[in-house]
């Protein structure tokens, strides 16, 4: 069973910088996204990569902001966050699947969760 752990994530200052990091133990991973949920949203699309080959793919509204990567050996994604705005507050998720995309419904396995809060 894929469990997917997350780690890092935190109070940061708009401006800043932080480090999202996602391991999946089953070194099963085909493609990881990272998804984001802010009170009173729904769920949105950040960031996906493919697992062989590093394909990656971007919500729009990043600005070039943030970077996603991955470890192989370590079995592990990350997100990198640069330049943090107020308005990227929310719980961030990782997900795996078979592709990257930008559609939640497509992931088989999902992160706890982690809370991300930029202060101004």
């Amino acid at each position: 069973q894929v469990q997917l752990v997350q780690s890092g994530g935190g109070l940061v200052p708009a401006g800043g910088s932080l480090r999202l990091s996602c391991s999946d133990r089953t070194f099963s991973t085909f493609a990881m996204g990272w998804f984001r949920q802010a009170p009173g949203e729904e769920r949105e699309f950040v960031a996906a990569i493919r697992w062989s080959g590093g394909d990656t793919l971007y919500a729009d509204t990043l600005e070039g902001r943030f970077t996603i990567s991955r470890d192989i050996p370590a079995g592990t994604g990350y997100l990198q966050m640069d330049n943090v705005k107020v308005e990227d507050t929310a719980v961030y998720y990782c997900a795996t699947g078979r592709r990257p995309t930008a559609r939640a419904g497509a992931y088989d396995y999902w992160g706890q969760g982690t809370q991300v809060t930029v202060s101004l």
